[in-house]
């Protein structure tokens, strides 16, 4: 692959969990623990390609709709995520970070999070960036709630400025968005940071997105010309 036209910052809307799990008859919380198992090892292919920056959109905001036990087995997957693959990030000097609104996790999903990137915030091979009770509409008005009360005038209000109240923020804007699962849409994720960004989308389910997979998304950015409004 060549390392010059290596995106950045890609993100990832893990979608098809449920319905791989309901091809081989067996209930969604299978395929919600086989998508987790895919996510280090994606994340650590990113790194090797020069990636350097990995979102990945695990819960939304709209996901607490879903039947409880589902729900209630997500968040403890995220526990069992952490305790079983921070030593491997860890050693592969990877830096985990979780988006979106914490304060409504369950108090011990929280905590463990909230060390995780603790336990990680010097590491800078790749940023691994989780997306847990994150919606971008929402993180649009915690940012501007965050500017009221910071004071900041109306005239005031630059397109960088609500960059850096963003759960991102410091971070550049995703090159690359890949969705598997065969939906064609952004499912509010990152709106606001995905305004110039190029969408590739597969009908692979996220469990079987493998590092071939991803080297057919990175293979078609390549051959993207990215004008920005410009003409060449």
């Amino acid at each position: 692959m060549d390392k010059i036209n290596i995106p950045t910052h890609v993100a990832i809307v893990l979608d098809g969990n449920g319905r791989w799990a309901k091809k081989r008859f067996m209930p969604r919380t299978y395929g919600h623990k086989n998508g987790a198992d895919r996510v280090v090892d994606i994340c650590l292919y990113a790194k090797e390609c020069g990636v350097k920056y990995l979102s990945l959109y695990a819960f939304s905001t709209e996901n607490w709709k879903r039947p409880d036990d589902e729900v209630n087995y997500l968040m403890k997957l995220v526990i069992k995520f952490i305790n079983s693959k921070l030593d491997i990030l860890m050693r592969e000097n990877c830096k985990l970070n979780f988006i979106g609104d914490l304060d409504k996790l369950p108090p011990e999903t929280k905590a463990i999070c909230l060390k995780a990137m603790e336990d990680t915030r010097d590491n800078d091979a790749i940023t691994l960036n989780i997306a847990l009770n994150y919606g971008g509409r929402d993180e649009l008005v915690h940012a501007f709630r965050q500017m009221l009360d910071e004071g900041v005038a109306s005239k005031d209000v630059t397109e960088e400025m609500i960059s850096s109240h963003l759960y991102t923020k410091d971070q550049p804007d995703p090159d690359l968005l890949i969705r598997p699962g065969g939906e064609l849409r952004l499912s509010n994720f990152l709106i606001y940071q995905l305004a110039y960004a190029e969408l590739y989308f597969t009908d692979t389910l996220w469990p079987d997105f493998d590092r071939a997979c991803f080297d057919e998304a990175l293979a078609d950015f390549a051959k993207r010309n990215r004008r920005y409004g410009a003409l060449s």
